[in-house]
């Protein structure tokens, strides 16, 4: 069996890449472990993306946008930065960027059921479900895939999109900074009495990390980071118990509180690659770089990932060249790096500054968000760069 560019992992980025080539005249394959009806009938995982205005118009470009319900899609209009149990907090506002809103929250659930939902109304994209990839050899005219249902499949270009933890990416022989924060993030849906006026909470306690992302109505997605241990005492809790310690963790500045969803538990690690291409292979989405969440940047690069080797590969089938060649490869690898670097190493640093408990960090910290709430240039450069994306 041959097709054009196999792409492993059929996530948000895996789905997007299928999408954006499902006019190219190009054979694509997507590879996913999970069953057809996982793929075509996600389940909730409690994650909430915050999509830049670039990231919707790329999803509008790609008939996802307009498929998603209603429900799942919220408003983010402003956003604001705390530090300790300090009232204040330093104003990220979407009028410094010259827009009314900074973005859109949007359940991962929802756009990887209405990206299949646009894949599958194309039908161009072959879908091999339920299967893994097991072993691959490289050679000069392509990559042969093998998968663990004893098949093989030959391709021009193969894509992982297989998360930051990769296993396309170890068969490949490519290596990865991997950035263990030693902390597990717990996220879920509440409900509550205060109006969150579609405002995103960034809380950097003493202890812990609070943030709060606004649905719609007076509901909120909740994501709770803390040590392994203290998550899961938070996970075994009544939903009732739960609901108070969220309650006493926001010092009641949210009211009253009930627990609404799961709560689902991710390790909180950070990833970059440490190459972003192979001989006739590409990374995309958190295979090739996973963020910490502090940014809300990791899908909308995975979105910028999906735009820039589309477009790469778009033109060389245009013009009838090879969609695997070292020049094109080289050129998405630059592109991205470029686009993802400074922002991945700044955020870790960031995590690492505001996550440091001891006194002489609490003081300088709280002093730079009073410092940079009376810089209006530099509260300028944050809006647009959040309403922008990557």
């Amino acid at each position: 069996m041959h097709c054009d560019i196999a792409i492993i992992g059929a996530g948000p980025s895996g789905l997007c890449l299928a999408r954006a080539l499902a006019d190219s005249g190009l054979a694509v394959t997507l590879i996913e472990r999970q069953s057809e009806e996982a793929i075509a009938n996600p389940a909730f995982d409690g994650r909430e993306i915050a999509l830049t205005h670039t990231s919707r118009a790329l999803l509008q470009q790609l008939d996802i946008w307009d498929r998603l319900p209603g429900e799942d899609v919220a408003l983010l209009r402003d956003a604001q930065v705390f530090n300790g149990p300090s009232a204040f907090a330093l104003q990220i506002q979407a009028r410094h960027a010259g827009s009314d809103h900074l973005g859109h929250l949007v359940a991962n659930r929802a756009i990887r059921q209405a990206a299949w939902d646009s894949v599958q109304a194309k039908g161009t994209t072959t879908l091999r479900a339920g299967t893994r990839l097991r072993h691959l050899r490289q050679h000069s005219g392509g990559v042969e895939l093998a998968l663990d249902d004893s098949s093989t499949l030959e391709c021009s270009l193969l894509v992982a999109a297989d998360s930051r933890f990769s296993e396309t990416r170890r068969l490949l022989g490519i290596g990865a900074q991997m950035k263990d924060f030693g902390k597990s993030m717990l996220v879920c849906r509440m409900q509550h009495d205060a109006d969150h006026q579609q405002v995103a909470w960034e809380w950097f306690g003493y202890g812990q990390t609070l943030a709060l992302l606004p649905l719609n109505g007076r509901q909120s997605s909740v994501v709770v980071t803390l040590p392994p241990r203290d998550i899961e005492r938070l996970q075994q809790m009544s939903p009732e118990e739960f609901a108070i310690e969220m309650e006493q963790r926001f010092d009641g500045r949210l009211g009253c509180m009930e627990l609404v969803s799961e709560r689902h538990v991710y390790p909180l690690v950070g990833a970059y690659a440490s190459h972003l291409t192979a001989h006739r292979s590409a990374l995309i989405g958190d295979a090739a770089v996973g963020m910490h969440p502090v940014t809300a940047h990791g899908f909308n690069f995975g979105l910028g990932s999906v735009q820039r080797l589309s477009t790469l590969l778009l033109d060389a089938k245009q013009r009838n060249r090879d969609i695997g060649s070292i020049a094109l490869l080289n050129r998405y690898e630059r592109q991205q790096r470029l686009a993802t670097w400074p922002l991945y190493q700044a955020t870790n640093l960031l995590v690492d500054c505001y996550t440091n408990d001891r006194l002489p960090m609490r003081l300088l910290r709280g002093a730079a968000l009073r410092t940079a709430q009376q810089l209006r240039p530099l509260k300028r450069g944050i809006a647009r760069h959040l309403t922008a994306g990557a």
